[in-house]
């Protein structure tokens, strides 16, 4: 039995995120806890995010090309008002997303899908929808749909890592690029 890898050896789990700082990530995950208490398994502060595009499992080549790729970006600086709730029934998830989407996010979102087409990869065909999940398999989630704001400056973007362990998938910042200005 061979222990060899089709196609190019490992593969890493990776996507573009907005990664919020510490007190934004603390804020949203306070919020979490105020709208849904202990009776849901939230997701934890750390994991916090606002996926940008998903690469999915790629070889190191693939890697490379999206890290290549992120450092040609130019997109400019932008603020981002978290106040929006909602919950997807399907996948089970509640998040939380900004109220008015501006126009930078979605430029950074749609450079980043041409970017995975670039390097070889399928893009999303769903239109985007910048969330942050707060918490997964709630089967009915608050009727509320506003929160008060959390404000967020974006100066950067980043590849991240998900590594799927026992209990919970783990993430690791694979690298960063400043938005301009």
């Amino acid at each position: 039995m061979s222990s060899a890898r089709p196609e190019g050896g490992p593969r890493q789990r990776l996507f573009f995120a907005l990664w919020p700082e510490a007190a934004v990530r603390t804020r949203l995950d306070q919020a979490g806890a105020a709208l849904l208490g202990k009776r849901v398994k939230r997701v934890p502060a750390e994991n916090l995010h606002l996926t940008l595009a998903f690469a999915g499992a790629v070889t190191a080549t693939v890697r490379q090309c999206l890290q290549a790729a992120a450092a040609d970006i130019r997109c400019p600086a932008f603020e981002l008002s978290i106040g929006h709730i909602g919950h997807w029934s399907r996948p089970r998830i509640y998040w939380a997303g900004p109220v008015h989407t501006p126009p930078p996010l979605w430029s950074l979102a749609g450079m980043l899908q041409t970017a995975l087409g670039d390097c070889g990869l399928q893009t999303e065909t769903r239109p985007y929808q910048p969330h942050i999940t707060l918490a997964r398999k709630i089967q009915r989630a608050p009727d509320i749909q506003h929160i008060a704001p959390i404000d967020w400056s974006i100066r950067h973007f980043s590849l991240v890592e998900s590594v799927t362990g026992p209990r919970a998938a783990s993430y690791q910042l694979l690298g960063s690029w400043e938005l301009e200005g």
